[in-house]
């Protein structure tokens, strides 16, 4: 069928807790066919891949990798909830948490609207690969802290993962370098006094995720 239908299939049954012999009998299959499917060895009907839609609640675009939701929506900017509503802080929060989703939520706004007014959509997508990859780093080094977490939501082993996502932001690094050669240096003109100006409420933290961040190198 695809690559994505094995593994997404194992993964919603771990995901709940559900042994392969209960999952089989509720499917009306053998618990070696299911077995096979889950594994890849082999390709299900398209019967089966309802059935599966229905037992798990899941859409069969979910099922074959088409969404990354599991009612199979295909996301858009409307979708996705402004970062200043994310970086409020709510009861039980660390102080020291929520200012930092604050400054790193507030630096990038400022980062993605210095790009959009050099507007190079190259260098724009290169800065967003470094994101990307980073925040993907980041949560599968907390996905593996419980390693009873299902591995199989995730394609990329866990052992490669992170050398992978490293070699992926220096060949962005790479790009960005080469990319900014050729462009004004008009547009790209930067400082202090300029993101003050022109960003008024956000500047402090960005200036303040610089002055922790050189503290912080420098230590090291």
């Amino acid at each position: 069928m695809n690559s994505d239908f094995p593994r997404i299939l194992s993964l919603l049954r771990k995901e709940r807790h559900i042994s392969q012999k209960a999952a089989a009998a509720d499917l009306g299959v053998a618990q070696a066919l299911l077995s096979h499917y889950e594994k890849g060895k082999r390709e299900c009907g398209l019967d089966f891949l309802v059935r599966v839609a229905d037992y798990y609640n899941v859409s069969t675009d979910y099922l074959l990798g088409r969404s990354a939701v599991s009612s199979g929506s295909i996301i858009t900017e409307s979708d996705i909830p402004d970062a200043e509503l994310q970086g409020k802080a709510k009861a039980g929060d660390n102080i020291s948490v929520t200012m930092a989703k604050k400054l790193l939520m507030n630096s990038i706004d400022i980062i993605y609207d210095i790009l959009g007014k050099i507007g190079n959509t190259r260098l724009s997508a290169s800065v967003t690969n470094i994101l990307n990859l980073t925040v993907y780093k980041v949560f599968r080094l907390i996905f593996r802290a419980n390693r009873a977490n299902t591995q199989t939501m995730f394609e990329i082993p866990d052992e490669r993962a992170c050398h992978i996502a490293d070699a992926g932001i220096h060949t962005a690094e790479a790009d960005i370098a080469t990319t900014t050669k050729s462009i004004d240096s008009v547009s790209t003109e930067i400082s202090t006094v300029l993101i003050e100006a022109q960003y008024p409420k956000q500047s402090p933290a960005l200036l303040s995720l610089i002055k922790s961040s050189e503290a912080q190198l420098k230590k090291m």
